[in-house]
C-alpha cells in the first residue's frame, strides 16, 4: 500500500478545503465536506482491513503509521464527520434563511470544518509523539475560530477560554514528552519519539522521570478530551460552538485526544506497570464523573447539558482504560465509536432545536413531541441511547467496561462510579422529558434573544430530509449494540496492541 492510500485521510479534508477556498459554499460545493468525509471513513475501513491482513503499515519516511487503533480511530473520525457533515448543508442553509449568516460564513466554516478534520486524522496516524503533539494543537487553533463563529460576546469568551486552557493542557502534555524523550535519551540506541521504539524501550526508562512524565502527559491530554481537572473549556465551548462543531468536538475530538492517552498508558504499563496509569486514570475518571453530575442536575441549558454528558463519558471510557486488559480496552474503544454517534446525532438535533424554538434554554422549550415530532423522536431516542438502553452498543460498551473493571480488582471505584452515572442519567431523562412532552405556555415562548442563534425561530425546512442523518446514526449505533461484525477484528487487534496480549 502506498503513501498516497495512507494519506487519503489527510489529503480528502485538504482538498475539500482548497474546494472552499476557490469556490466558497454554494449548492455546487455544499456538499463537498460529505464527500471529504465518506472517503475518511471508506479509508479508514480499507486500512483496517489491510491491518487485519498485513499488520500495521508505515508511510511518509516513517511519519506515519496505521495500526489497528489508528485505523479504527479513523473509521471514528470518519462516521462521526460524515454524520455531521451530512446535516450541515440543511443547517446552513436555516441559518442563512433566519439571518444568522451568509454565504461567506458558510465557506469560512466548511473551510474550517475540513481543515479540522485533517488534524485529527494526522494526529490519530503519526508515529511521532512530537507530530501527535502538533496535530492536537492545531485542532485547538482550528477551532477555536469555529467556537467563536458567531462573534458573540458568550461565543468569543468560550473561544478564549477554550484557547487558554486548552493550551495550557497542551503545555503541560509538551512538558511530559520532554521529560519522556530526555529519559529515552539515556537508553541504548536511537529510541526518539515514536511510540512503537518508546513501547519496545519502556523497561530501560528511568522510573522516576517516566512517571513524572506519564502524568504530566494523561493530564495534558486529558485536558483535550475533557477530563478534570482542566475540563471547564467544554461546556462553553461546546456550548456556543454550531451544531455541526459541537457534534465533531464531541464525538470526535475528544475521542483522538484520548486515543493519545491510551497509547501513552500502553508506554507507562510498559515501564512502571500496569498500576500507576491506573491509579491515576481511575482519579480522573471519578473526578470528572463527580464534576459532571454535580452539573448536570440543575443545568438550564440543553447544549451545555449535552456537553457535561460528554464529560460523564469521558470519564466513563478513562474508567474503562484504568481496567484496561482486551476485554476493557475493547469495550472502551466500541464506547467511543457508540458515543460518537449517539452525541453526534444529540448536538445535531440540538441544533434543529434552537433553530425552530430559538432558544437553547431546557425550560424556554416545551412540548417539542407536538411541534417537531421528528426532531423530538431523534433526541428522545437519542437520550436513551446515551443513558446505556438496550439494543444501543452503549449498552454493550458499559457492560464490557462495568465487567472489567470487576475483573481488574476495581470494584470499589466501580460501584460510585456506576451510581454518578446513575444520577447522570436520571437528569438527562427529566430535562428532556420536559423539553418533549410538558405543556406549553405563553411564559415558555421565548420573548428575546436568550440565545446565540437570534431572536428569530428558523424558516420551515425539510424536516423528514434534514433528520435523515439523525435517524442513520442511531440506526448505525443500535446495529453496533446487536453486534461489532467486521469491526469485532479490529476491536481486538487494537486492544491486544495496547494490552500487549497475545
Amino acid at each position: 500500500m502506498n503513501d498516497v492510500i495512507l494519506l487519503v485521510p489527510v489529503l480528502a479534508p485538504l482538498v475539500g478545503a482548497a474546494v472552499y477556498v476557490v469556490f466558497g459554499w454554494r449548492p455546487t460545493t455544499a456538499w463537498t465536506a460529505t464527500v471529504s468525509a465518506a472517503l475518511v471513513l471508506a479509508s479508514g475501513a480499507l486500512l483496517a482491513a489491510d491491518v487485519l491482513q498485513h499488520g500495521p503499515r508505515m508511510g511518509l519516511l516513517g511519519l506515519v503509521r496505521v495500526d489497528a487503533l489508528a485505523a479504527f480511530m479513523l473509521v471514528v473520525v470518519g462516521a462521526v464527520a460524515l454524520l455531521a457533515a451530512s446535516a450541515t448543508p440543511a443547517w446552513l442553509r436555516g441559518e442563512i434563511a433566519a439571518g444568522r449568516a451568509e454565504p461567506r460564513t458558510a465557506a469560512r466554516h466548511s473551510l474550517l470544518v475540513q481543515l479540522f478534520l485533517a488534524a485529527m486524522a494526522w494526529a490519530v496516524m503519526a508515529a511521532n509523539v512530537g507530530m501527535v503533539w502538533v496535530s492536537i494543537e492545531a485542532t485547538t487553533i482550528v477551532t477555536a475560530f469555529l467556537v467563536g463563529q458567531r462573534r458573540s460576546r458568550a461565543a468569543v469568551e468560550a473561544a478564549w477560554k477554550y484557547v487558554v486552557i486548552c493550551s495550557t493542557g497542551i503545555a503541560v502534555a509538551l512538558l511530559g514528552i520532554l521529560l519522556l524523550d530526555s529519559a529515552a535519551s539515556h537508553v541504548p540506541g536511537h529510541v526518539g519519539l515514536d511510540w512503537v521504539e518508546l513501547v519496545s524501550a519502556a523497561p530501560h526508562l528511568d522510573p522516576g522521570v517516566t512517571r513524572i512524565a506519564v502524568a504530566l502527559m494523561i493530564v495534558g491530554f486529558g485536558t483535550k478530551a475533557g477530563l478534570a481537572p482542566l475540563h471547564s473549556w467544554l461546556p462553553d465551548a461546546h456550548g456556543q460552538a454550531p451544531a455541526p462543531v459541537s457534534a465533531l468536538m464531541s464525538g470526535v475530538l475528544l475521542a483522538v485526544a484520548f486515543s493519545v492517552v491510551l497509547r501513552v498508558k500502553a508506554v507507562s504499563d510498559a515501564a512502571l506497570g500496569v498500576g500507576f496509569a491506573r491509579t491515576l486514570l481511575v482519579a480522573i475518571a471519578l473526578a470528572t464523573l463527580a464534576v459532571s453530575a454535580s452539573l448536570m442536575i440543575r443545568q438550564r441549558d440543553y447544549k451545555r447539558m449535552l456537553a457535561y454528558s460528554s464529560m460523564e463519558h469521558l470519564g466513563i471510557i478513562a474508567f474503562g482504560a484504568a481496567a484496561g486488559g482486551p476485554l476493557g480496552t475493547a469495550a472502551v474503544l466500541l464506547h467511543v465509536l457508540g458515543h460518537g454517534l449517539v452525541k453526534g446525532v444529540l448536538f445535531l438535533g440540538a441544533g434543529q432545536v434552537l433553530q425552530t424554538t430559538g432558544t437553547s434554554r431546557i425550560d424556554a422549550v416545551r412540548g417539542l413531541a407536538a411541534r417537531a415530532p421528528i426532531v423530538a423522536g431523534c433526541v428522545g431516542v437519542g437520550v436513551l441511547a446515551l443513558i446505556g438502553f438496550p439494543p444501543f452498543s452503549v449498552f454493550a460498551s458499559e457492560l464490557g467496561i462495568v465487567r472489567a473493571g470487576f475483573a481488574t480488582g476495581l470494584g470499589w471505584a466501580a460501584v460510585p462510579a456506576l451510581v454518578l452515572v446513575l444520577v447522570i442519567a436520571a437528569a438527562l431523562v427529566v430535562h428532556t422529558s420536559r423539553m418533549l412532552f410538558a405543556r406549553p405556555s405563553a411564559a415558555d415562548e421565548p420573548s428575546g434573544p436568550p440565545s446565540p442563534s437570534g431572536p428569530e425561530p428558523e424558516p420551515a425546512l425539510p424536516r423528514r430530509l434534514a433528520a435523515m442523518p439523525l435517524l442513520l446514526g442511531l440506526v448505525v449505533c443500535s446495529a453496533l449494540g446487536v453486534t461489532a461484525g467486521p469491526l469485532a477484528a479490529v476491536l481486538d487487534a487494537a486492544a491486544q496492541s495496547l494490552t500487549g496480549a497475545p
